[in-house]
């Protein structure tokens, strides 16, 4: 009996296939691995800032343009680049498919503008990797039980390979982009931020939703589900790399990372809101956070590209503001950034609390909201401390210069 080949599932960002220089590059790689003895999937972002001019292309027509309508226009920006990207792979002499995200069975919910997959059936991906041919998917979109077009949200192209990669039994789920992996802090804003070599995916999934950016959260919930290893590494071919698996080594580091994610709100009530998980799932949205305290109800959202395209945020929070009508309250309602500190030391070291407001003295006030949850730390701050805040934080819990 043959054995069959491995299967690698490599994707690629907006920045990767920017222009046809990096349409190229792109494409060389997939072919170098299929060379190399591979059977390759390569799911690919939109062109550069493709999506963005999509999305102003609508916002020129309309402030509010319809859900369904817009997740049709945003997904033509992947499958531009899919088939460009097979015809650059059929030029370096490989046979290549490209597929929408319907054609290869990416199955989702009726959500649009932030579909879950609910269901993979790879069979054409199967059947074309059957003929040795590279297949190119479109990520980012699925379709749903009732054959509408449907987009899976930030991050979504991650969401496809590593569902893609749990349902063809891949060897690897490969994640490139601009970046050589996941660090400690945005090295843009903390410049002693150091590369993490091995991550478990509940410190990625922490730190995705508190907002670092090298992958989704969604994906990285996908990867823990069915035990999918992430590989995070620069298009470039810069060395090193950040591993995302389910058993990361024991001795890493408690804290493994700060992180800032910016727009965000939070609700305060003071008490119990029973009607809280029907209004969330009535407006479709997933909170960063919902923490039910003694006497304390907390709710933590954050605004993105498609809540500035989609009036229903607006009214989600006009709506939260009534709640609860039981106790006669209205919420607290607080905007700013999310800072935080994510390791497997959270909730594990009682007095943690200390150093973290030591550490931000220069920020901290009685009002500050302070969240524990999981294995993160959190407070919420005025959007303009956020970088000094991030800052002082490395310095106090992973090194640097505060």
């Amino acid at each position: 009996m043959t054995t069959q080949q491995p299967i690698i599932v490599q994707k690629f960002g907006g920045s990767s296939v920017a222009d046809v220089a990096g349409i190229r590059r792109v494409a060389a790689h997939a072919v170098a691995t299929r060379r190399a003895g591979k059977r390759v999937v390569v799911v690919v972002s939109a062109m550069g800032k493709t999506t963005d001019a999509l999305i102003s292309l609508a916002q020129e027509v309309t402030p509010t343009p319809d859900r369904r309508e817009l997740d049709m226009l945003l997904t033509a920006g992947e499958r531009i680049a899919m088939a460009i990207l097979a015809m650059a792979i059929r030029d370096l002499g490989e046979p290549a498919t490209s597929l929408t995200g319907s054609q290869c069975g990416i199955i989702t919910n009726d959500a649009p503008g932030g579909a879950r997959i609910v269901e993979v059936r790879p069979f054409r991906v199967q059947d074309a990797l059957a003929t040795g041919h590279i297949v190119i998917v479109a990520g980012f979109q699925g379709v749903s039980w009732k054959k509408e077009v449907t987009t899976l949200g930030r991050g979504g192209s991650d969401t496809t390979a590593v569902a893609l990669a749990a349902a063809l039994q891949a060897e690897a789920c490969e994640i490139y982009s601009d970046v050589d992996g996941v660090y400690s802090a945005d090295p843009h804003r903390v410049p002693e931020a150091c590369r993490i070599h091995t991550l478990g995916h509940d410190e990625m999934l922490a730190m995705a939703r508190a907002g670092a950016k090298v992958l989704g959260a969604d994906a990285v919930a996908w990867a823990r589900l069915h035990d999918v290893a992430l590989y995070a590494r620069a298009t470039d071919g810069r060395p090193g790399e950040t591993v995302v698996r389910l058993n990361p080594p024991a001795d890493r580091p408690w804290i493994a990372a700060v992180t800032q994610r910016p727009s965000c709100v939070l609700l305060v009530w003071p008490g119990d809101v029973p009607e809280l998980p029907a209004v969330l799932d009535t407006f479709a949205v997933s909170p960063i956070l919902s923490l039910q305290l003694p006497g304390q109800t907390l709710l933590l959202v954050g605004r993105d590209v498609a809540d500035a395209v989609d009036s229903q945020f607006a009214r989600l929070v006009d709506r939260l503001r009534q709640l609860p009508d039981a106790f006669q309250h209205t919420p607290t309602v607080l905007d700013g950034t999310l800072v935080s500190i994510v390791g497997p030391g959270v909730g594990r070291e009682p007095d943690l609390l200390t150093p973290f407001r030591r550490a931000l003295a220069a920020h901290w006030t009685a009002q500050t909201p302070v969240m524990s949850h999981g294995l993160t730390l959190s407070c919420l701050l005025p959007a303009e401390q956020a970088d000094a805040a991030v800052l002082a934080l490395h310095a106090a819990f992973l090194g640097g210069v505060s």
